[in-house]
């Protein structure tokens, strides 16, 4: 089973760092405005749900940010997902990924 954590660095960038079952450990960095852009993607997305490819398409967004992005919100409880699609799990996915942003870089 993989492992993931989050933090974030001195630029206020969201950093996942992961721990493959097999292989290396490696990290992916995304920006703050990436989170808030995907953020709102996915409250645009509303009851249709999405998948990372739609959003990447759709904002012009680097595939690694918007999965990082993707996996933060989920591993906060934010994003919920069925089968392949993913969904809001409130109706303001951006005012929740913004609280668990300040609530990782607080220490909170």
């Amino acid at each position: 089973m993989r492992e993931d954590t989050f933090h974030i660095d001195r630029d206020g960038s969201l950093v996942r760092a992961a721990t493959p079952r097999r292989g290396k450990p490696y990290r992916h960095r995304c920006q703050l405005e990436t989170l808030e852009t995907v953020a709102h993607a996915i409250d645009e997305a509303g009851d249709a749900g999405f998948v990372l490819e739609e959003i990447v398409a759709g904002e012009g967004l680097p595939s690694s940010q918007a999965a990082t992005a993707i996996a933060f919100l989920k591993e906060r409880g934010c994003v919920t997902t069925e089968g392949r699609r993913a969904y809001a799990a409130s109706g303001c996915v951006h005012l929740d990924a913004m609280t668990e942003y300040h609530a990782l870089k607080t220490g909170g």
